[in-house]
């Protein structure tokens, strides 16, 4: 056999299993890619869609940003205001010295710069509301729904569970009679009634829930005075519902629904 023979029969024997190889790791790694693609899919399908409860989380942030951002606007409008009603105060005082104005006219000034104070309290106690008032009405809306499983509670009806009260009332409620469960809790307990929202708030706008005739108190139900609260509305037949607990991963909220339950629009 010639040299040349020998290397191409050589040769030949060599190719033979690494073609053979290169061919076997080329399916396994085919396999391996359909595998994990399959894999992948199978992932996708078993990612649950988006809960309810989810869906309110994204929500309540979004709304909570962008109300804040609102106040926090007209926040700082009013503390212009309130500098120039300070700056004006210092110039008319310097005049009422000279004799340029009269003490009524420095009083009307200072009287101004009362007024603009008392707008930026407001605005800053509504920021640090905020979350309070849209963690209350998250609660509401997810107790309405576990109330709404339990069937409607009949006139005069009291239901309790762990996470809240509801009682449906003896007659006919309307947010002007508000003065006579305010006057109860001022001689019960010496202090305003906390009304968190009364009436229809922003919030209530923005999820369209119609909050009109009803209004929402910062009490824990649990404690004396919501216990109070709840006993005297009982006795005077005056309808509401107490949320105890709070949105896991939102906000606690514990507060007093006074009036018929919120509905959407």
């Amino acid at each position: 056999m010639s040299y040349k023979l020998c290397v191409l029969f050589l040769l030949c024997l060599l190719s033979v299993p690494s073609v053979v190889c290169f061919a076997r790791v080329q399916a396994k790694t085919s396999v391996a890619l359909a595998q994990k693609k399959r894999n992948v899919k199978t992932q996708k399908s078993r990612t649950p869609p988006p809960t309810e409860i989810n869906k309110l989380r994204d929500q309540y942030i979004q709304t909570t940003k962008e109300l804040k951002a609102s106040l926090e606007k007209l926040l700082a409008l009013y503390e212009a205001s309130r500098q120039k009603a300070e700056a004006r105060y210092a110039q008319s005082e310097k005049l009422f010295q000279d004799g340029l104005i009269s003490k009524n006219q420095l009083e009307e000034y200072g009287r101004a710069i009362i007024s603009e104070k008392d707008k930026v309290a407001g605005v800053k106690q509504q920021i640090a509301g905020a979350d309070t008032h849209i963690a209350q009405t998250l609660i509401e809306i997810e107790g309405d729904k576990q109330i709404a499983k339990l069937g409607r509670l009949p006139r005069g009806g009291y239901l309790q569970t762990t996470s809240f009260i509801r009682y449906s009332g003896a007659g006919a409620w309307v947010l002007s009679n508000a003065g006579r469960i305010q006057n109860f809790f001022l001689q019960r307990f010496s202090r305003p009634l906390p009304v968190a929202v009364f009436g229809q708030g922003a919030i209530h706008d923005r999820w369209r829930l119609d909050h009109r005739n009803a209004m929402d108190i910062s009490l824990n139900p649990d404690g004396a005075e919501g216990q109070a609260l709840m006993e005297y509305m009982r006795a005077n037949g005056i309808p509401f519902s107490a949320f105890r607990g709070a949105i896991p991963g939102v906000a606690t909220g514990p507060h007093i629904h006074i009036g018929l339950p919120s509905h959407r629009y």
